[in-house]
């Protein structure tokens, strides 16, 4: 199954369309949280919201999971040890205030885990790919943070 999710914020319709597109080719069932009310997108499970609980257990039983370039949703993939394929949101295309989920992208990008996707046309091969589950593992930017800071301390 694969598992979408857009966060509590913002819709996020260019990455349901795609994904929708993506879901009428496919016999894997899609699920998305949409962050809007349903637009009908007739492939995919469409819920608006979803409950902690009813989150973490879709989470958990998704194959992989595409979101936006959310905090929450990176670091829900790292918990439960699933690929994830972010899409950023674009400040240019009016889907968020500026252009952090860029930044974001551009920060975890090359990630163990985590594929960005920069055009949604990119998300077929992604997701017809062999993934590697996301895990907590220090990046090498943190690793050289706590190093300097253990220095400092010491």
């Amino acid at each position: 199954m694969i598992f979408a999710t857009v966060g509590t914020q913002l819709p996020f319709p260019r990455l349901m369309d795609a994904l929708n597109a993506l879901a009428a080719s496919t016999s894997e069932d899609v699920i998305a949280q949409t962050g809007e009310a349903t637009a009908n997108r007739s492939a995919m499970q469409e819920m608006r919201s979803l409950q902690p609980a009813e989150f973490s257990d879709l989470f958990n039983r998704a194959r992989v999971v595409v979101s936006h370039a959310g905090i929450g949703s990176i670091l829900s993939a790292r918990k439960f040890g699933k690929p994830l394929i972010i899409v950023p949101r674009r400040h240019a295309l009016d889907e968020h205030r500026n252009d952090h989920q860029m930044a974001t992208a551009r920060q975890v990008e090359g990630s163990q885990g985590i594929y960005v996707a920069w055009e949604t046309d990119a998300l077929a091969d992604l997701l017809a790919s062999d993934l590697s589950p996301a895990t907590e593992a220090m990046s090498p930017a943190r690793e050289h943070l706590i190093a300097h800071i253990a220095k400092l301390l010491s």
